[in-house]
């Protein structure tokens, strides 16, 4: 739950961001950078204490980071460019059911009774919201920036199906710290290759924002998703993070001016009873 407050506020603090100017690369860059120390100190303690990596463990690393917080921010952070954030929160979790259904086919994981459950009450609660958001915007922007958000939910879904087996072996703290280091190494080489350096030079908000970003929407829910997957499995713990698109759509509203319609509220309470219904032991 601490993970999915953070990450439904990383849209807003994209789309409050982006009126200065910036764009995406160079935001997910400042994000990453902010952000770098934290991982660097966690990982290099954990080098330390912890057993050494053979080239399989780098190379899955490498594939992990890749497809987690850089493939999937940045095609999120592009998606942001056209559609609003309650509707990217909106897209972006269907997610849970793409980390299951991983599971199922390729891990030989067994589809409760009550995922199922959990998962048709929180789809038919995004889908009531979903319907509203899609009239509300032009739909080839809607279409566009939903394909982007879709893209980004796949890249999450394979990072978290992948990343069980590997915080097992290394801990949830080692290996967040090691995804993180990739993922902002290939941030920034992204940054370099398509941007001058002076990009880098933005007004005083953006580097707000992007502080905030670091901390509260990257740092913080970070750590807390990989405990959260150790302990109850990728899958389960996806589901829970199904309390996300309630919690973007208040901030959208609160913060960001954007309208909240009784569809939804309908979706949200769906969703609400979905997380009800698989956090119950």
């Amino acid at each position: 739950m601490l993970a999915a407050l953070g990450f439904s506020l990383k849209a807003i603090f994209v789309k409050l961001a982006y009126p200065y100017g910036v764009d995406a690369i160079t935001l997910l860059a400042l994000r990453m950078g902010f952000a770098l120390p934290v991982f660097l100190w966690v990982g290099l303690a954990g080098q330390k204490a912890g057993a050494s990596l053979s080239r399989r463990d780098w190379g899955q690393l490498v594939m992990l980071g890749c497809l987690g917080y850089y493939g999937a921010s940045i095609l999120d952070f592009w998606g942001l460019e056209y559609i609003s954030a309650g509707l990217e929160r909106l897209i972006l979790f269907t997610y849970p059911t793409l980390t299951i259904l991983i599971g199922v086919l390729f891990q030989g994981k067994p589809f409760t009774r009550r995922e199922g459950i959990a998962v048709a009450l929180c789809y038919t609660g995004i889908g009531f919201a979903f319907i509203h958001d899609l009239g509300l915007g032009e739909p080839r922007n809607v279409l566009i920036g939903g394909a982007l958000v879709f893209g980004s939910s796949v890249s999450y879904a394979l990072y978290l199906s992948g990343s069980a087996p590997m915080i097992a072996r290394l801990g949830a703290m080692r290996f967040s710290a090691l995804a993180m280091l990739v993922s902002s190494a290939v941030t920034l080489l992204h940054f370099m290759a398509t941007q001058p350096f002076s990009a880098f030079i933005q007004p005083m908000p953006v580097y707000g924002w992007g502080l905030a970003m670091a901390i509260f929407a990257t740092i913080v829910p970070v750590f807390a998703q990989s405990a959260a997957i150790r302990r109850i499995g990728a899958g389960r713990a996806s589901l829970f993070g199904m309390v996300g698109p309630m919690l973007t759509i208040g901030f959208g509203w609160w913060l960001l001016g954007e309208h909240i319609s009784p569809e939804q509220t309908t979706g949200a309470t769906f969703v609400v009873i979905g997380i009800l219904i698989v956090s119950r032991r």
